[in-house]
């Protein structure tokens, strides 16, 4: 598999900032998709080749976005006030858009990133924020089972707690829901999400990640891959 042109969905976020710094140093285009025409040129300072402004939510866009691309890394997610109110959340409808858009597409890989509270990981979420952020969650699922039931290979990463530390190399993942719990900075994500694209052991699976340091309780169903370039270099050498 050959990957020359990569798709970020949601680069003007935190994950989606980092995943263009760790793509820029990579032989590949970077293309980004965000919701906001201003940050068009923000993100061509930061090295991304081609920018598509648009809502996710909106079929037609994800068409658009997709087009001639060969992966995907979709860091796309609510903020507030939509994450409590409004009309429906991009973490669902608009993943299940880019789902289909990049089966249609006959995209090669796509990397998702959701978050730990969804489906058979609920307990490894605060039950507070579980509370407070329902909505989010249960359109996280949504997104996570489009991309699952789409015929495109996919990984899906389950953060915990995200931070603005630098990246630790160092991060426990769990497979099978109720697994490891716990915080992870955004450079720890972003390398695992770049990486998945390249790591045939990553295909079709679902992921609990947490960095090693930040882990609260006690692990379980953890599992050690073979990351391809994982942790190669600290973010920005």
């Amino acid at each position: 598999m050959t990957i020359e042109t990569v798709l970020i969905a949601g680069a003007s976020g935190g994950v989606g900032r980092e995943t263009v710094q760790l793509l820029r140093d990579r032989e590949v285009t970077v293309r980004a998709l965000t919701s906001t025409a201003e940050k068009k040129s923000t993100l061509r300072e930061a090295g991304v080749e081609e920018v598509v402004v648009g809502d996710l939510r909106d079929g037609e866009t994800a068409v658009r976005a997709v087009d001639g691309v060969d992966a995907v890394c979709c860091t796309v997610g609510s903020g507030f006030p939509a994450a409590l109110v409004g009309r429906e959340l991009v973490d669902g409808v608009g993943v299940e858009n880019l789902a289909r858009a990049a089966a249609e597409e006959g995209v090669d890989r796509v990397s998702l990133v959701s978050s730990l509270g969804v489906g058979d990981s609920k307990a490894r979420a605060p039950r507070l924020l579980r509370l407070f952020l329902f909505r989010v969650l249960r359109a996280k699922e949504r997104g996570e089972q489009s991309l699952r039931e789409a015929a495109v290979p996919h990984t899906i990463l389950r953060p915990g707690g995200l931070t603005d530390d630098p990246a630790t190399g160092d991060v426990l993942v769990g497979e099978g829901g109720d697994t490891v719990g716990g915080t992870i900075p955004r450079a720890d994500v972003a390398r695992l999400l770049v990486d998945a694209l390249w790591t045939p052991a990553a295909a079709d699976r679902t992921f609990e990640v947490v960095a090693r340091d930040g882990l609260r309780g006690d692990t379980t169903g953890t599992v050690e891959l073979e990351w391809a370039s994982a942790f190669e270099r600290p973010v920005g050498e």
